[in-house]
C-alpha cells in the first residue's frame, strides 16, 4: 500500500477491478491496486532514450523534507500581494504619466509607432506582474497562502475574479488534477490522446495512415492554445476526462452542475460565477468612465498575457518528450507527481512568477508548501528521487515548440512495460517512431 498526499475528506472506489482503490482522509490518501504496481519497469521515451519508472514511496519523500518548510506566513504571503499590486500601480501611474508626452518633432507616424509600442511594452509589464497575483491565488486554493483558509478562500476569490477565473470551479478541479497526475483516466486537464484515440481522430486505421503534420499546422495549433486554450478549458473542460451524456458546456467550470464537481460544490461554484460577473460589470464600467483605450492596455491586454502565461507554464510543466503517462494498472501517487518537470524561466520565473515554473515537481508531491520554502524542500526531494527527478533548463520557448511537435499522443509500445505510456507522434520529431 503507497501513502497518497491529497486534500479534502472523501472516499472514492473504482467501479472497474483494473482501477485503484483510493480513500482520503485529511490531507492524506492511500491507495491500493487490485494486482498491484510492478517494479523495475523501463520503457524507451520520444528522444529514445531509456525511462525508468520510479518506485520509491510518498513517505521517503515526504519524510526528506524539513518540517520548516511546511510553515506558512500570513504576513509574509500578503506581502507578496501588496508587493505585486503596488508595482502594478507604479507601472500605470508612470505609463499614463509618460507614454502619451513621447513625440518625435515633425515625425507624427513615427511617434505613433513608438507610443504603440510603449503601450504593448506597458501591457506586456502588467501581464507578468498580473500572472504573478494569479500564482498567490493558486496558493490560496491549495492552502499554501496562510493558515486561515477561510482568509485565504477570501483573497483567492476576489484576485481570480478579477483575472476571469473562477476560483473555486478552479480549486475543485485542480485539487482532482493533484490527486490522479499522469493518471490517464483520473487526471483533470492536458489528457493526452492514446494512439487508438489519435488515429480515430484522424479518421484512419493506422499511425502510418496520417500525413505528416506540417510546421506551420503546429503553429497554428500554438497558436490557438496560447490564446484561446484557458477560455476553452474552462468553458468546455477542453483538454480534460471525457463525460459520457454531458454536453461541451454541461462539462463547463462555470455550470454548477458539471460533473467536474461534486454536489455539495454546487453553491461555491455559483459564487464562483458571482464573482465573474462581477468583474465584467466592474470592466463595463471601467469602459463607460475612462474609455475603451484605458481599459484595453490597463486590463484587457493584460489579462490576455495571463491567459497566455497560466497556458505556457501548465502545458510545459506536465507536457515532454520524456515525460510519462500511466494507465491505472501501473499508477501510483508519487509517479504521478513524478510526471512533472521543472523548468528555467529566469529573474521573471523566480521573482514575479513567484517560483511556479522552478519547483513545481515540489508542489505535487506536497501542495501546501509556500512557494518562498519550494526551493529548500526541492532541494531535500531531489536527494530522494535522484534520476527521477525531471529538469530542463533550455530555452522555454524552444520547449513550447519541441513539445508541440513531438507530444502528439501516447503509447505504452513497449510489451513488457504496458500501462507506461510515451509521447509519440508522426511528426518525425525525435528518434522513437511510433509503430502501427
Amino acid at each position: 500500500m503507497s501513502v497518497v498526499q491529497a486534500t479534502g475528506a472523501s472516499t472514492a472506489s473504482s467501479s472497474s477491478s483494473a482501477e485503484p482503490t483510493i480513500t482520503k482522509s485529511g490531507n492524506i490518501s492511500t491507495l491500493s491496486h487490485q494486482d498491484g504496481p510492478r517494479s523495475n519497469l523501463t520503457t524507451i521515451d520520444t528522444l529514445g532514450n531509456e525511462f525508468k519508472v520510479p518506485d520509491y514511496s510518498i513517505k521517503e519523500i515526504l519524510s526528506a523534507i524539513p518540517k520548516h518548510c511546511y510553515d506558512r506566513s500570513l504576513v509574509r504571503s500578503m506581502g507578496y500581494v501588496v508587493r505585486d499590486i503596488s508595482a502594478m500601480v507604479a507601472i500605470g501611474y508612470v505609463g499614463q504619466k509618460a507614454i502619451p508626452m513621447v513625440d518625435i518633432a515633425g515625425q507624427e507616424s513615427l511617434s505613433n509607432i513608438l507610443r504603440g509600442t510603449l503601450w504593448m511594452v506597458y501591457s506586456y509589464t502588467l501581464g507578468l506582474f498580473g500572472f504573478g497575483l494569479w500564482i498567490l491565488a493558486h496558493e490560496c486554493g491549495h492552502g499554501a497562502f496562510s493558515d486561515y483558509q477561510n482568509l485565504n478562500d477570501v483573497i483567492g476569490w476576489v484576485i481570480h475574479s478579477y483575472l476571469m477565473v473562477p476560483y473555486f470551479s478552479w480549486k475543485y478541479s485542480h485539487s482532482k488534477h493533484h490527486k490522479a497526475t499522469g493518471h490517464l483516466t483520473k487526471d483533470m486537464v492536458f489528457i493526452p490522446y492514446t494512439k487508438e484515440d489519435f488515429v480515430k481522430k484522424k479518421g484512419v486505421e493506422n499511425v502510418s495512415d496520417i500525413m505528416e503534420d506540417s510546421p506551420i499546422w503546429s503553429l497554428g495549433v500554438l497558436i490557438f492554445q496560447q490564446l484561446g486554450g484557458l477560455q476553452l478549458y474552462l468553458a468546455t473542460n477542453a483538454t480534460g476526462q471525457p463525460y459520457k451524456g454531458y454536453s461541451k458546456f454541461g462539462k463547463s467550470h462555470y455550470a454548477p452542475s458539471s460533473p467536474v464537481f461534486d454536489p455539495h460544490q454546487y453553491w461555491y461554484i455559483i459564487l464562483s460565477d458571482i464573482g465573474i460577473i462581477t468583474t465584467l460589470i466592474v470592466v463595463y464600467q471601467w469602459y463607460k468612465v475612462f474609455g475603451g483605450f484605458n481599459m484595453f492596455v490597463n486590463w484587457f491586454m493584460p489579462w490576455c498575457w495571463v491567459n497566455h502565461w497560466l497556458v505556457f507554464v501548465t502545458f510545459l510543466q506536465h507536457t515532454d518528450p520524456t515525460m510519462p503517462h500511466y494507465r491505472a494498472s501501473e499508477w501510483t501517487f508519487a509517479r504521478g507527481a513524478a510526471a512533472t518537470i521543472d523548468r528555467n524561466f529566469g529573474f521573471v520565473g523566480q521573482h514575479i512568477f513567484h517560483d511556479i515554473i522552478e519547483t513545481h515537481v515540489l508542489h505535487h508531491y506536497v501542495s501546501r508548501i509556500p512557494f518562498y520554502n519550494a526551493r529548500e524542500a526541492t532541494d531535500a526531494i531531489r536527494k530522494v528521487m535522484g534520476e527521477h527527478y525531471r529538469y530542463e533548463g533550455e530555452n522555454m520557448w524552444l520547449s513550447l515548440w519541441k513539445c508541440v511537435r513531438m507530444c502528439q499522443f501516447v503509447d505504452d509500445d513497449k510489451d513488457d512495460a504496458k500501462g507506461v505510456l510515451m509521447f509519440r507522434n508522426v511528426n518525425k520529431a525525435g528518434p522513437v517512431k511510433p509503430r502501427d
